[in-house]
Formats: C-alpha cells, structure tokens, sequence
C-alpha cells in the first residue's frame, strides 16, 4: 500500500474536469459518478500541502468494506463496484491512477445535512455539554466526564457548509424543518442502526467509533434511499484503540487528530498558508490509518 510520494490530484482528461471536494475528486461519467478518493490531507476545513501516501486506497478499501457490510444490515447505498474492470471503456486509459482508489457509484441528490452519530463524549460535543449539559439541543445526564460512553448513542445532524467554511451543528427540529419531518426521522433510525451495528463490529476488533459522520442521498433513478460518499473512515470517524481509552480525559485518536495536535503546536490558525508537514507527522499518521484499515477489515484481528 505504501507509495513513495502521495497522489494530491487526480488528472483524466477524457472523463472531463473533476469536482474537487477536500480529498475526493468527482468525475461525471453521465450515468454514474466516479469518485477518486486522493492522498489530500484537510484540517481546521484547510486543505494541507502535504498528502498521507496510499491515504487514498486505504479509505476506498475501508469505505467499500463498510458499504459491503451496511448492505448485509439491510441498508442500500451507492457503490456500483471498485473493480477497474467494471469501470466504463473512459476509465481504462487512467487504471494506474484509479487503481484500489476509486468507486463507480450510482448518483444520487444528497440531503443538505450531514448524518453524525456520536456513542462518546468527545470534541465540539464535550465543549457543548461541559457549557450546556447538551449536545445539538438533546439533554444529557450532569456528571459525565470527557471520553465517556454515552448512556445511548445519539443522533446530532449538522449543516453541510460548502469548502472552507464550518459544518453548523443543528437540532433535530432545525433538521425536520430543512428535509422534512418523515425523511429527518427515517435519516436518524437508520443512522443510529447503522452506527450499532458497526460500533459491535469495531469492537470485536478492538476499537472504539466515538463518533461518525454519514451521508445520505436519493437515488436520481429510482428515488431510492442510498447511503453516500465515504463510510466510517478515520476522515469522517473518530476512532480509539480500547486498550487506550480513559474515561475522565482525552483519547488518542486513530485518526487525523494526530495531524490536528501537530499544527495546534504551531501559531499557524488556518488564516495564512498552511505549513509543511515533518516527515515524522506524515509517517506516523500513514501508520495510524493503516492500522485502522487492517484491524477493522482483516480476517484475523492484530495480525
């Protein structure tokens, strides 16, 4: 999986220009869409100069094993296949570049609300509760710590801001009044049944999803439900190793967080040109979403 240099943009001119979101470009192929996952690194909403080599295919993989695993739960989503030899006749000059980093999907009309379920006290949640006692306007019990589990997982939906500016966390109400009272409730059973399901697998393997982020659309074809974009990687996840959770303090997290602490060392606040980063930072996170990507999808658990 390791490359010597990080793929920061994806370049197929016969599929057209892509649209470029943080780390996924996004190739309009008229019926389908493909999406390119990149070795792009975002934080604080800034897209970093430096990428995470094979960043990329490992959240493919993970995201097309989840995918995989969701539909045994019961729930549709977009994946078409991550088979370059399914892909339509355009891809095949660019295999080398797509090759273990992209997805053919169905498209789909995303809701405009980003689906986070969180099983832990952790990040803008923890701030909220410690002001509030609440997170996203849902009453929590006093006395809790940082890090603690959650009497029950929650559902707390956010705006989705376009690049460079913040997600907006939101009420369920706020939610009912953008999408719909039916769809908004729909969105949360089947977010928080899927966060059960996977939060059980994770465990068994040894970690812990503080919190999540997923995102739905509907089908442009049959108007179906579909889970959409990437699903439980360390991007749009907060993951703990179990042997490292202590409730009463903060987690480690096997995830960007690594990054994050690294640049809350510097002066730099995301209003000037974002820093290198050391050879020692991209390393170590490489290994951290490697090891992410390994524990939770291998067969055998630590090898």
């Amino acid at each position: 999986m390791h490359h010597a240099s990080p793929l920061l943009w994806s370049n197929c001119p016969d599929l057209g220009e892509p649209r470029r979101g943080k780390v996924r470009d996004i190739y309009d192929l008229k019926t389908h869409l493909l999406l390119v996952a990149t070795d792009r690194l975002s934080a604080f909403d800034v897209v970093l100069p430096d990428g995470i080599p094979g960043k990329g295919e490992m959240l493919t993989q993970l995201s097309s094993f989840w995918l995989q695993q969701a539909e045994k739960w019961g729930i549709a989503h977009h994946l078409v296949s991550t088979d370059i030899q399914d892909f339509p006749a355009s891809c095949q000059p660019y295999r080398a570049l797509l090759h273990n980093r992209s997805m053919l999907v169905k498209k789909a009309k995303p809701f405009p609300v980003e689906c986070i379920v969180r099983g832990y006290l952790a990040g803008s949640a923890w701030t909220e509760y410690q002001q509030r006692g609440s997170v996203c306007g849902i009453a929590l019990p006093s006395g809790l710590r940082e890090s603690d589990c959650l009497p029950d997982p929650i559902f707390t939906p956010s705006t989705k801001a376009d690049l460079g500016a913040h997600d907006q966390n939101i009420s369920f109400a706020q939610m009912q009044s953008q999408v719909g009272a039916e769809l908004a409730q729909v969105l949360r059973a089947y977010s928080l049944m899927l966060y059960a399901h996977a939060s059980a697998w994770a465990e068994s393997r040894g970690i812990l999803i503080a919190d999540t982020k997923m995102e739905w659309g509907q089908d442009v074809q049959t108007g179906a439900l579909l889970l959409i974009d990437e699903l439980l990687t360390p991007d749009a996840s907060r993951f703990w190793e179990i042997s490292s959770w202590r409730p009463g303090q903060s987690t480690p997290g096997l995830d960007k967080q690594f990054v994050r602490d690294y640049l809350l060392s510097l002066p730099w606040r995301g209003d000037s040109p974002p820093p290198r980063l050391p050879d020692s930072v991209i390393a170590q996170t490489h290994e951290k979403y490697r090891q992410v990507w390994r524990q939770l999808t291998q067969p055998f658990p630590g090898r």
